[in-house]
C-alpha cells in the first residue's frame, strides 16, 4: 500500500517535521489541528475561550478531509486533547454541530500542556467509502 503525504492551502501549515495528514490506502489519518488561521498561520486564542477555538479547529479538519474529497460523514475515530475539562461542555457542543445523524468513534483526554498554550486540538482519521 502506497503512502501519499496531504498538504492543502485551505488548512494551517504544520507546525513541525510532519504533514497535515497521511493517506494510507482508504484511510486519512489526519494530524492534530490547532486554532491557527489558514492564510496566516497566526494562533488564533480568542481571548482564551475554547469554544471559538475549537470552532477554528473543526474549520481546518474540514480542509483537510474535503481535500481529499472527504468530510465529516467519513470520519470514524477522533480525539480531542483538552488543556482543561472545564472546557469539555463548550468544545463537545461546537464538535457536536459539525457532525449529523452519524457520530464517530472518540477519545477525549485532558492533558498537561498543548502546543502554542492553545485550549484544544483535535486529530482524526476518516475512510473513503
Amino acid at each position: 500500500m502506497a503512502l501519499r503525504m496531504v498538504n492543502t492551502d485551505k488548512a494551517p501549515k504544520a507546525v513541525g517535521p510532519y504533514s497535515q495528514a497521511v493517506r494510507a490506502g482508504d484511510l486519512l489519518f489526519c494530524s492534530g489541528q490547532i486554532p491557527l488561521d489558514p492564510a496566516s498561520g497566526e494562533l488564533k486564542l480568542f481571548d482564551g475561550d475554547a469554544a471559538q477555538q475549537a470552532r477554528l479547529v473543526m474549520t481546518n479538519l474540514q480542509a483537510v478531509l474535503t481535500a481529499e474529497g472527504l468530510s465529516f460523514d467519513d470520519v470514524i475515530k477522533t480525539t480531542i486533547f483538552l488543556s482543561s475539562m472545564e472546557n469539555f461542555g463548550k468544545v463537545n457542543e461546537v464538535y457536536a454541530s459539525f457532525f449529523k445523524e452519524y457520530k464517530p468513534a472518540r477519545a477525549c483526554v485532558e492533558v498537561s500542556k498543548l502546543p502554542k498554550g492553545v485550549d484544544v486540538e483535535i486529530e482524526a482519521i476518516a475512510m473513503a467509502r
